[in-house]
C-alpha cells in the first residue's frame, strides 16, 4: 500500500520544516490532498516561494516565514501540532565542505531546535531528514543500518549527530523521532539549477536546453535513486509507526543500484539526445557506491516503495520535459 490511503485523525495537524523546499513541497501537497491541516515553516534560503504560493489558496494550509536556528520561532510553530515533518536543512556535501560552521547552525542547531520545541510542545511523532551520507567510508553493499564508516563531510556529520539526538530524545524524553536516510531522492520540483544542483535534474536540464553534461568522477560510481512519493510513504508510515520503532534510523531507498554512466545514457534515451558527457574529477566527500538494505523500515514502519528507478524517471523525465523551458 502506498500513502494515500492512510488514515489520520481528521483533525491531525502537520508541520513540514523546509515546506518550500523540494521534498518538503511534495510533502504538504501529499498531506492536503489526503485531507489534513499542514502548516509550512520555512526561511526561503533554498526553499522557492512558488513552492508556496501553490497552496495559499487552500485553507487547511498555513505558511510561517522563519528560521529554524530561532528557538522562539519553532516553539510557535509547534503550538497545536500533532506530526513534525522536519525537512529543514541545507543539502550538498561539496558546499558543507566549503561552509563547515554554517551547517553546524543550521543542520544541527537548527534540527535540535526543532526536537525540543516538538517535545515542549506535546508532539505526536518528530519524523527527520537524515541521508545515506551518513555511511561515509564502509564498503559494504548494500547499506545496512548499524554498519556505518568514517563520515566524509560536515553534512553527514551532521545528518549522524542529528540521529544521535534523535535516539536521545526518544530515550530520556520518550520523543518519538523516526529517522529518515534518504537515497539520493528524485523527482518532480527538484532544482535543476546552480552549482550543487542534484544530478538527474541537472542533467535533464543541460539535455533539454542542449548542452553537454559534466560527470563528476569516471561514472561508475552507484547510487539508489529514490523516486518523490517513496519518501512520502516513508515519513507519512513513520507517523502512524509504534512507539517501539522510535529512536531508529531508518533507509528509505528503493533498494535499486544505477551507475551514474547509465542513468545518463537512459536520460539521453528518453529525450531522443546524442551527446556524450565530458568527465570531471570525482568530488571531494562524496560516497563512491549507495545501495539501501531497506529491511528495516519495511519490517518497522511498514514502509513498501511502490516506485522503483524505471518508474520513477519516466515520471520525472515527463514532468522535466514539460516544465523546463
Amino acid at each position: 500500500m502506498g500513502y494515500k490511503d492512510l488514515k489520520f485523525d481528521k483533525d491531525s495537524v502537520f508541520l513540514v520544516t523546509g515546506g518550500a523546499g523540494f521534498i518538503g513541497s511534495n510533502l504538504c501537497e501529499a498531506i492536503l490532498n489526503m485531507g489534513y491541516k499542514v502548516r509550512c515553516l520555512d526561511d526561503l534560503s533554498t526553499g522557492k516561494r512558488e513552492h508556496v504560493d501553490m497552496f495559499l489558496d487552500n485553507p487547511d494550509y498555513t505558511f510561517i516565514e522563519g528560521d529554524i536556528k530561532d528557538l522562539d520561532t519553532c516553539m510557535k510553530a509547534c503550538e497545536g501540532v500533532d506530526y513534525v515533518l522536519n525537512q529543514a536543512a541545507w543539502g550538498s556535501v561539496p558546499r558543507s565542505i566549503e561552509m563547515p560552521l554554517f551547517y553546524e547552525e543550521n543542520n544541527i542547531k537548527g534540527t535540535l531546535n526543532m526536537m525540543e520545541a516538538a517535545r515542549v510542545n506535546g508532539v505526536k511523532k518528530f519524523v527527520y531528514a537524515s541521508s545515506s551520507s551518513v555511511y561515509g567510508d564502509h564498503p559494504a553493499l548494500p547499506k545496512k543500518e548499524g554498519i556505518e564508516g568514517n563520515v566524509l563531510s560536515p553534512y553527514a556529520l551532521t545528518k549522524k549527530t542529528n540521529e544521535e539526538y534523535g535516539k536521545l530524545y526518544k530515550k530520556l524524553y520518550n520523543l518519538d523521532t523516526y529517522g529518515m536516510r534518504y537515497f539520493n531522492v528524485f523527482g518532480r520540483r527538484q532544482n535543476p539549477d546552480g552549482m550543487y544542483a542534484a544530478v538527474i535534474p541537472r542533467f535533464l536540464k543541460e539535455l533539454l536546453h542542449g548542452e553537454v553534461p559534466t560527470i563528476n568522477g569516471d561514472g561508475k560510481q552507484s547510487r539508489d535513486f529514490t523516486y518523490i512519493d517513496n519518501v512520502i510513504e516513508a515519513n507519512l508510515k513513520a507517523c502512524l509507526a509504534p512507539s517501539e520503532a522510535a529512536g531508529e534510523a531508518y533507509n528509505i531507498g528503493s533498494g535499486g543500484r544505477v551507475f551514474l554512466i547509465d542513468l545518463y545514457y537512459v536520460l539521453c534515451d528518453a529525450l531522443g539526445k546524442k551527446v556524450e558527457p565530458h568527465f570531471g574529477p570525482a568530488r571531494k566527500g562524496d560516497v563512491r557506491d549507495s545501495n539501501a538494505d531497506i529491511t528495516k523500515a519495511r519490517t518497522l514502519l511498514g514502509y513498501d516503495p511502490e516506485f522503483d528507478f524505471e518508474k520513477g524517471i519516466k515520471l520525472a523525465i515527463d514532468w522535466y520535459k514539460e516544465n523546463l523551458k
